[in-house]
């Protein structure tokens, strides 16, 4: 007999529902049968709680460089608790082709280093004008973003299952035990 499968909490920050999206997408591909995983995506203002869960990933829409404000209030109030079990970040943000802007957000170092996560990854993002407030038009304006839909559904899809191919291995150390001893 096998306990319950273990499960994945993704965590997200999203202002207009791409990042939301890209958090929901991860959650669904960890969730397949044949993964032996669960995994629920749950936005950061919910301020769910990780004990539970045998690892989480944690994401944000990234505005000027930066997590939206409830992923880094998320992070910083579930420190300890995410430190004790394996942990991803992803950040979703940069539009057109090539993805600008090229950089790492300037809160994934210390983010890694505060919830001890195993690696940040950047997706690409969605702009499009009629989703944005009156002063995201301005400025998208001004600068002449690039709009559209940029994100890399196979990129995604990808790195969830390296997630998984890491969490099936067979001594992922978590709080409650190895995840590889939980799927039986």
């Amino acid at each position: 007999m096998t306990g319950p499968a273990p499960r994945v909490l993704v965590v997200v920050a999203s202002r207009h529902g791409a990042t939301e999206e890209i958090a929901q997408a991860i959650a669904t591909r960890l969730s397949e049968p044949a993964t032996g995983l669960t995994a629920v995506a749950v936005r950061a203002e919910q301020d769910p709680d990780p004990h539970p869960a045998a690892a989480v990933v944690l994401g944000s829409a990234v505005y000027m460089g930066r997590w939206l404000e409830p992923a880094r209030l998320y992070a910083a109030a579930r420190a300890a608790a995410l430190r004790g079990r394996p942990v991803w970040l992803f950040s979703s943000g940069p539009i057109g082709e090539p993805p600008f802007p090229p950089d790492e957000p300037h809160d994934a170092a210390p983010l890694l280093r505060l919830t001890g996560a195993r690696e940040h990854r950047v997706f690409a993002g969605r702009l499009e004008k009629a989703r944005l407030g009156i002063g995201e038009r301005a400025m998208v304006t001004a600068l002449r973003a690039p709009l559209g839909d940029f994100r890399d559904w196979d990129a995604v899809r990808a790195w969830a299952d390296a997630i998984r191919d890491e969490l099936a291995g067979p001594s992922v150390p978590v709080a409650g035990g190895p995840i590889g001893a939980q799927r039986g």
